[in-house]
């Protein structure tokens, strides 16, 4: 029997063994942010680095709390709405961290939030000539998908849902079909609302959710924070033991000989 907690998944040579990756962002301070990610047991961390206090000592500072020896960093271009704001961004965090390993989001419209596929296919290319190793916010599409893995993405990162939307998995045959073709490592990313929606990303093979809102917008942030890995767990727990096939009709869970 294979125990889920030795298991690892891998993205551009980094080896992790959380699947679940947490944002920085909503919380009501940097403490309650750094109590949450240590009760998801998260490995790695979203920066905003355009909404988050990085250089400022005389403000309170991320890195006072959600350590950077601690956590793998992983800078993203949220507020970004043009190809060239994407990369100047993450250059500029290359510059400022060292960070090589980052989170492209470009978006559209400010309302909906649904990433510019041809936007964020163009600026991956740019990134990746730059030697980035890029995980991708995409939408749904498994051909636009195919596309950003041709074009050498680290990752592939399929919305569930609108941003900050906690909708759920709103399309759960498009995410199958996305990990069934991609070589890369496939992480469901923004929409989830809820315990049961992480579950089933990891029941469908995905390697990871990412996941912000659904946690930092709970009453009790740090409560689900720990739903949630427990939630990642069980469905990739749940994946590996491969569930029984669908029937239209009843089978007996009993045997049907032998009968007294």
């Amino acid at each position: 029997m294979t125990e889920t907690a030795t298991e690892t998944w891998s993205v551009a040579g980094r080896t992790f063994t959380s699947r679940l990756i947490v944002g920085t962002g909503k919380y009501a301070d940097y403490a309650q942010n750094a109590a949450a990610a240590e009760a998801a047991g998260a490995e790695m961390v979203t920066v905003a680095m355009r909404r988050v206090n990085l250089s400022d000592p005389t403000q309170p500072m991320l890195v006072d709390f959600v350590k950077p020896d601690q956590y793998t960093y992983l800078p993203n271009t949220a507020g970004c709405f043009t190809g060239e704001d994407a990369v100047r961004t993450l250059r500029l965090a290359r510059e400022a961290g060292d960070w090589n390993l980052v989170k492209l989001e470009v978006l559209s419209d400010p309302n909906l939030l649904y990433p510019d596929m041809e936007e964020t296919l163009r600026s991956l290319k740019l990134l990746v000539a730059d030697g980035f190793d890029v995980m991708v916010y995409c939408t749904d599409d498994p051909v636009y998908c195919r596309k950003l893995e041709d074009a050498g993405a680290a990752a592939i990162m399929p919305l569930a849902a609108p941003i900050g939307s906690g909708l759920g998995l709103l399309n759960p045959v498009n995410i199958k079909l996305i990990v069934d073709q991609t070589k890369v490592p496939v992480v469901v990313d923004a929409g989830l609302g809820t315990a049961s929606d992480a579950t089933l990303a990891m029941e469908l093979g995905c390697d990871a959710v990412l996941m912000n809102t659904a946690i930092a917008g709970a009453k009790d942030p740090i409560r689900m924070a720990r739903a949630m890995k427990h939630a990642v767990l069980a469905g990739r727990d749940s994946y590996l033991a491969g569930r029984m096939p669908k029937r239209v009709y009843g089978d007996p869970s009993s045997p049907t000989t032998g009968l007294i």
